[in-house]
């Protein structure tokens, strides 16, 4: 099998000029033929480009996506199904811009998966977006249907950041890097022999596909998983571009795409591969509505992983929830069949963080990792400058935000300082792995 390589081009700056163009780490971008490119996309009505650094006085929101810069010289799409033609993930050279992000905002118009970023203060703590400088893709479109609905698709805004992000690494193309990851996933079987003497792990991964009607979940391949069952994949396929995110989840709980692209719990069991453990792969799983489509998937993710001859697994969500389900079942069928588990997802413990984490429990489900608490009330000073609109907050049902509440009155108050849970947080819970949150005891 052939390997995956990143050739990564630090960026230390990104500045506008004349060509888009990267030179001495420098990102620089030529804004009107940028602004041309994306408004291709007749459903863009409205777009304007900012840039957003660590330390300045910035409050982004509402954000819908976020994904890092790349590109390819084979002329395969970075998102196979969503930038261009269907074609394998997995292997080949991939030229990725590191340090930044294309982010997909709404310039008036907010929904519950969308999320709020800080580049400074105590706001920037919150997630790893307000340490990246954010190259912010603002954006109006012409989808009126779908205008003061809590819940959008928000399709317009997120393939034109996937589009963009493609757009803006093709100036890397004819550049030689020195570094570069490789990720080389063998085949399961005839293993070198002393791989085969550790431990065998398998990562189970469950991406949104909970909402029935197509346009919100993730998709694979330009794929709705709400169409999938569990199947196994190559690692290097997410991290290549085979997944993007949907719109959906609450935006603490989010896996953005620039999450897939760079999957840290992948990285790390490779990075652990032939050392403390035999990797095995992925069991791509999913997030269902019924209780029998619970119970099935987690007998497929059972199976696989003893047809794989785990000894044990990781599995995480994305989400809480309902997914609690999922997520606690699909745990519950692994160990049924000697696999031990780890489970990594976030807790819904309420503002006073007293309450049940999740929504079902096993004594089964002995080894969870917590990411964060979804209600913990965040208040926070006005920023200097917003890009998008703060209003959104309060104004458009993100989760986390609120018009009115009848002892902490609106989300957004009249100074510009807000107050919020967690869960407007952009991915802010960090469950692909980036967390660096801890437990305190009593």
């Amino acid at each position: 099998m052939k390997k995956l390589r990143i050739h990564n081009f630090h960026v230390e700056d990104v500045v506008f000029g004349d060509k888009t163009k990267y030179e001495n780490k420098v990102l620089y971008i030529n804004k009107e033929e940028a602004i041309n490119f994306i408004k291709e996309d007749k459903h863009i009505t409205n777009v304007d480009i900012e840039i957003a650094k660590p330390g300045e006085d910035i409050r982004i929101v509402p954000v819908k996506e976020a994904v890092e810069p790349r590109a390819r010289k084979d002329g395969r799409a970075t998102f196979p199904g969503v930038t261009g033609e269907l074609s394998p993930c997995g292997e080949g050279d991939l030229y990725a811009l590191k340090g930044v992000s294309v982010l997909g905002v709404g310039m008036h118009w907010g929904s519950f998966g969308d999320g709020l970023i800080d580049m400074s203060g105590e706001g920037q703590k919150y997630t790893i977006y307000g340490e990246l400088i954010n190259i912010c893709l603002v954006a109006d479109t012409d989808e009126e249907f779908e205008r003061h609905e809590q819940q959008k698709k928000n399709r317009a805004i997120r393939w034109a950041s996937h589009k963009f992000a493609e757009y803006l690494a093709k100036c890397v193309l004819s550049e030689t890097s020195s570094d570069i990851e490789e990720y080389n996933f063998e085949a399961v079987r005839n293993r070198n022999s002393d791989v085969e003497k550790l431990p065998s792990v398998v990562l189970v991964m469950q991406p949104q596909s909970q909402m029935e009607e197509m346009g919100y979940n993730d998709l694979i391949y330009g794929w709705d998983l709400n169409h999938y069952v569990p199947s196994f994949v190559n690692p290097n396929e997410i991290l290549d571009g085979a997944i993007i995110s949907g719109s959906f989840m609450p935006a603490s709980s989010k896996w953005s795409t620039y999450d897939m692209q760079n999957f840290p719990t992948i990285k790390e069991l490779y990075n652990e591969h032939g050392k403390s453990i035999n990797f095995l792969g992925v069991i791509l799983s999913n997030l269902n509505v019924s209780l029998e489509q619970k119970e099935r998937s987690a007998i497929f993710v059972a199976n696989l992983a003893k047809a794989l001859g785990a000894d044990g697994a990781i599995v995480t969500e994305e989400g809480y929830g309902n997914p609690d389900t999922d997520y606690i079942r699909c745990i519950v069928a692994l160990e049924d069949v000697g696999v031990k588990v780890v489970g990594i997802s976030n807790e819904c413990t309420g503002r006073d963080g007293a309450s049940q984490p999740l929504v079902v429990l096993d004594e089964k489900a002995n080894a969870l990792v917590s990411t964060g608490n979804v209600s913990e009330l965040i208040k926070l000073p006005a920023a200097k400058k917003v890009i998008g609109e703060l209003q959104s907050l309060a104004r458009d049902g993100l989760s986390g935000g609120w018009a009115h509440d009848e002892i902490l009155g609106s989300s957004v108050k009249e100074d510009g300082s807000i107050i919020m849970e967690n869960n407007a947080m952009f991915c802010g819970d960090a469950i692909a792995g980036w967390s660096i949150k801890t437990m305190k005891e009593f």
